[in-house]
């Protein structure tokens, strides 16, 4: 997906703008989580593309497992303090 692509599929989740989506990317293509490249547009200007990697594919799924634990962590200690 191109820059604008994500920012309006995360915007469909969470309320957020281009000025917080693309440092984030950037972090994330500075530490090789994800690889950019350039591609001409039939309607505007070129569009800088985002690719995980294979890196980005092993981080994202560490941090999904500690999502995981954290959200469950959460859960137990809302159930238990009602």
């Amino acid at each position: 997906m191109y820059g604008y692509e994500l920012v309006e599929e995360v915007s469909r989740i969470v309320d957020v703008n281009e000025g917080t989506i693309y440092p984030i990317l950037k972090r994330l293509t500075n530490e090789s989580y994800f690889e950019t490249y350039l591609e001409e547009s039939k309607e505007g200007p070129i569009r800088k593309y985002y690719h995980i990697t294979a890196n980005g594919k092993l981080r994202q799924k560490e941090m999904l497992k500690e999502w995981t634990e954290f959200s469950l962590s959460v859960n137990k200690f809302i159930k238990e303090n009602n």
